[in-house]
C-alpha cells in the first residue's frame, strides 16, 4: 500500500456540506488582466485552472466585489453585481471545479479605501468620518447603506453559488470595510454598529448570516481576518482572538492573516518578504485556534509541505493557504502527495509577482516562466526535429534553457566553466535572507542532473570547442562581469567588488561604504549590516532604486531603517582614499513625497526616496570615512565572448545577462521561450 508522506496535509476536510480533497488551499489572489467590462478572459481562466490541475483543494478567485459602485479599490475586480458577467464567471468556476477542486471566491469591499469608486464620482464610506490613506474625505457609512451592503454581500454570494462556486470568503481583514468596523482602534461609532466588541462585529456577522440565508446553511462560508494588524495604531492578537470568537460556530472556516493592506510598513508582513522566516504569521492562527472550535486556516510564507504537515499535526491550524508558492509551482500539492518533495520548485519570495501586478498589471513569476502564459503552455507544441544543443553557461538562464530543450526532446550538452551549476548568484549562498534563492538554484541543478542533459563542469567553451561539438544549436548564456567604476583609487587594497564582499565578508572592515543604490547594493548593505558592519550607501541618482519592484522596495526600506543604514543620494564618488570616499554633491531638483500607502508606492514606480544632504551646496565635497569600499555599480554583458560563438552552429541564441543584464524573471522567461521554440 502506498504510504503518504504528509497524511494530515493530504487528508480531506469537510466544511459545511462540502468535502475538500486536502488541506492545501490556493489562497485568494486577484487577477489584473480582465476585459474592459471586468469579465474574466481566457487568460484569467487558465491562470486559476492551472492551480486546480496541480491538486489544490480549492482555488480562490480574489478581490471580487459585491458592490461595484462603492467597493472597488482598483480597476480590475470581478463584479458580482453585474448579471451580464454570468457566462464568463460561470466558465471560470467550471474550469476550476472540473478538475476536482472547489471553486471559491473572495468577497471584498474596500470601504474607506475604495479609491477607484471615489475617482469615478461615487460616494464611498468608512466605519467613521475621516480621511483614507490617499487623503480623500470619507464619511461614516449610514445605517441604511450598511443594510444595503449586507444585502449586496448576500446577493453576491448567491450569484457566485449560481455560477458554480462552492465556497465564499468574506474578507474582513487587511483594513477593508468590514475590518474598519471590527477594529476598536477605528470604530468609535456611538450607534449599534460600533463601540462594544459585539457591536463592532455586528456588520460582518450580519453579512455571514445573510449569505447563509441566501445560499443555505450547508454552503461553506469562510471569514478572513487579520489576527493582528501589526502596526502602531492597529489592533493586536488579543483583539484578533476576541474577534475570532465572535464568529466561532457561525462560519465554516476562520482564515487568519495579518496586517493592513494600505499601511506600507506591514504590507511585507501580510505578504512576507524574503527577510522574514517561513510561516512567520502562523502564530496568529495558532493562538486563535486555542480559543475556537471552528476550523482555522493559516497563510503567509508557506512553501514546504513538511512545515505544512507539522502545522496541521501540531494543531496550529486545520488548513494551510498558499499563494506565491503556487505561482512558483502549481503542482506542489500533487508532488507532495506523490512524495516528490525535492521536485517542488521553490518560491524565492522576491516579489516579482507583485512587481508584475503593480507595474504591468500582469501576473508573472521569477522562477516559473509558465505564469502569465498558461494559455501558451497548457498544450504541448508539435514535436520538432531533434537537434544537438550546446548550452554555454550554467547560471539561471543556462539551466532553464537546458531543461526546456531536453523536455522538448533535444540532445543537450550544458557546459559551465565553474565546478558547479548556479552562476554568479552562488556568491550569495551565505546570505540568510537569500536562503530561498539558494534552494531554487539547488533545485534547478537537481532537475538538470535528472534530465537527459550531459553536464560538463570546469569547461570553458572556446570557438574551437564549440565548433568541434558539432551542435545544431548554440545557446550562449555566459552571464556578465561586474562594472568597475572609473574612480581614482578603485584598485586600492581597501576596495572590493560586490561579489567578493558576498563571498568573503570577513574582508570588510567595521565601516563600509557601498557605491550603488540599486537592489544589488542595498541587499549587500543589509547583509553586511546584519553582520554588524556600519554601512553607508552612496548613490549618484536622487533616489535609491527598487529595480522596478516597488513592493520589494518597501521591504528594502524596512531593512534599511531596521539596521540604521546610512544613505547619501545625489552624491558622486570622485576618489577613493585610505580613509574612505570623497563624495561630491550633485544637487537635487526634487524630493519624492512620503509614501503613506502601498498605492502611492506603486505610483512612484521605479524609485523610492531616502535622504539627501540637507543644506549642501552643489559641487561641495566631503570625506565619507570607511575602512572598506564596495562597488555595486552594475554588470557588463560578455558580448565579445558571446560573439565569438555566433557562427559555431547553424542556429545561435544569446540569452540572459550576456545579452542584457536582467533579473531572474527576465532571464528565465527568455531561456524558456528560446528553448521551447527550437
Amino acid at each position: 500500500m502506498y504510504e503518504c508522506k504528509y497524511p494530515r496535509l493530504i487528508a480531506p476536510i469537510r466544511l459545511g456540506d462540502t468535502v475538500f480533497r486536502n488541506r492545501l488551499f490556493a489562497a485568494p489572489v486577484g487577477y489584473e488582466y480582465l476585459s474592459s467590462r471586468n469579465y474574466p478572459l481566457d487568460e484569467t481562466i487558465a491562470f486559476y485552472e492551472r492551480k486546480a490541475v496541480g491538486g489544490a483543494a480549492t482555488v480562490n478567485v480574489g478581490s471580487a466585489v459585491p458592490d461595484s459602485r462603492r467597493g472597488p479599490i482598483g480597476l480590475s475586480n470581478l463584479y458580482l453585481d453585474d448579471p451580464t458577467a454570468l457566462p464568463p464567471i460561470y466558465r471560470l468556476a467550471s474550469a476550476i471545479s472540473r478538475h476536482g477542486a472547489i471553486a471559491a471566491v473572495e468577497l471584498q469591499h474596500c470601504g474607506a479605501n475604495a479609491y477607484i469608486s471615489a475617482a469615478r464620482g461615487n460616494q464611498i464610506y468608512g466605519a467613521v468620518d475621516g480621511e483614507n490613506a490617499l487623503g480623500q474625505s470619507v464619511p461614516a457609512m449610514p445605517e441604511e447603506v450598511i443594510e444595503e451592503t449586507i444585502e449586496a454581500f448576500g446577493n453576491a454570494a448567491a450569484f457566485a453559488k449560481f455560477c458554480g462556486f462552492g465556497l465564499v470568503t468574506v474578507h474582513a481583514g487587511h483594513g477593508w470595510l468590514l475590518a474598519q468596523f471590527l477594529s476598536s482602534k477605528i470604530n468609535k461609532r456611538k450607534d449599534g454598529w460600533g463601540g462594544s466588541l459585539e457591536n463592532r462585529c455586528r456588520f460582518a456577522l450580519a453579512v455571514v448570516e445573510r449569505i447563509k440565508q441566501k445560499c443555505g446553511r450547508g454552503f461553506p462560508v469562510e471569514i478572513r481576518i487579520s489576527g493582528s494588524e501589526g502596526y502602531e495604531g492597529g489592533y493586536d492578537i488579543d483583539e484578533g482572538v476576541a474577534i475570532a470568537k465572535q464568529f466561532d460556530g457561525k462560519v465554516d472556516l476562520i482564515h487568519v492573516s495579518a496586517g493592513s493592506h494600505e499601511v506600507a510598513e506591514v504590507f511585507t508582513v501580510t505578504h512576507p518578504s524574503m527577510f522574514l522566516p517561513d510561516g512567520v504569521n502562523v502564530g496568529y492562527a495558532a493562538e486563535i485556534k486555542r480559543h475556537v472550535t471552528t476550523p482555522v486556516a493559516t497563510v503567509g510564507a508557506l512553501n514546504d509541505p513538511g512545515m505544512m504537515e507539522e502545522i496541521i499535526a501540531s494543531g496550529q491550524a486545520d488548513v494551510v493557504q498558499v499563494a506565491r508558492a503556487l505561482f512558483a509551482d502549481p503542482d506542489l500539492p500533487k508532488k507532495a502527495r506523490a512524495r516528490r518533495t525535492d521536485e517542488i520548485r521553490p518560491c524565492i519570495r522576491c516579489f516579482e509577482c507583485f512587481a508584475g501586478i503593480t507595474t504591468k498589471r500582469q501576473n508573472r513569476c521569477a522562477v516559473n516562466p509558465e505564469i502569465g502564459f498558461e494559455q501558451d503552455c497548457r498544450h504541448a507544441l508539435p514535436a520538432g526535429r531533434p537537434k544537438n544543443v550546446l548550452v554555454v553557461g550554467g547560471g539561471v538562464a543556462g539551466m532553464q534553457a537546458a531543461l526546456t530543450a531536453a523536455e522538448r526532446g533535444h540532445a543537450v550538452v550544458l557546459c559551465e566553466q565553474q565546478d558547479r551549476l548556479g552562476g554568479v548568484l552562488r556568491c550569495e549562498e551565505k546570505v540568510p535572507f537569500k536562503r530561498l534563492l539558494t534552494r531554487y538554484l539547488d533545485y534547478q541543478a537537481r532537475m538538470v542532473s535528472r534530465a537527459s542533459i550531459e553536464v560538463r563542469l570546469g569547461t570553458a567553451v572556446t570557438p574551437e570547442y564549440a565548433a568541434a561539438a558539432g551542435a545544431d544549436v548554440v545557446i550562449a548564456a555566459l552571464g556578465a562581469r561586474p562594472c568597475i567604476p572609473d574612480i581614482p583609487g578603485v584598485e586600492a587594497a581597501n576596495v572590493l567588488g560586490a561579489e567578493q564582499a558576498y563571498r568573503d565578508p570577513e574582508r570588510t572592515g567595521r565601516r563600509v561604504i557601498i557605491l550603488g543604490g540599486g537592489p544589488a547594493g542595498i541587499e549587500l548593505a543589509i547583509y553586511l549590516a546584519e553582520l554588524g558592519r556600519e554601512v553607508t550607501i552612496m548613490e549618484m541618482m536622487e533616489t535609491l532604486s527598487d529595480g522596478g519592484n516597488p513592493v520589494h522596495g518597501l521591504a528594502l526600506m524596512s531593512e534599511i531603517d531596521r539596521y540604521q543604514i546610512r544613505v547619501t543620494t545625489s552624491t558622486k564618488a570622485v576618489e577613493i582614499v585610505e580613509a574612505g570616499v570623497i563624495g561630491e554633491y550633485l544637487g537635487s531638483t526634487y524630493t519624492l513625497p512620503p509614501c503613506p500607502t502601498v498605492q502611492a508606492a506603486v505610483l512612484q514606480s521605479n524609485t523610492f526616496s531616502k535622504t539627501f544632504r540637507a543644506g549642501a551646496e552643489v559641487g561641495s565635497r566631503k570625506l565619507y570615512e570607511a575602512d572598506t569600499v564596495v562597488y555595486a555599480t552594475g554588470m557588463q554583458p560578455l558580448h565579445t565572448e558571446a560573439d565569438a560563438l555566433r557562427f559555431c552552429a547553424p542556429e545561435f541564441y544569446q540569452i540572459g545577462d550576456c545579452l542584457v543584464p536582467r533579473n531572474i524573471h527576465q532571464a528565465t522567461r527568455m531561456a524558456f521561450a528560446v528553448a521551447r521554440d527550437l
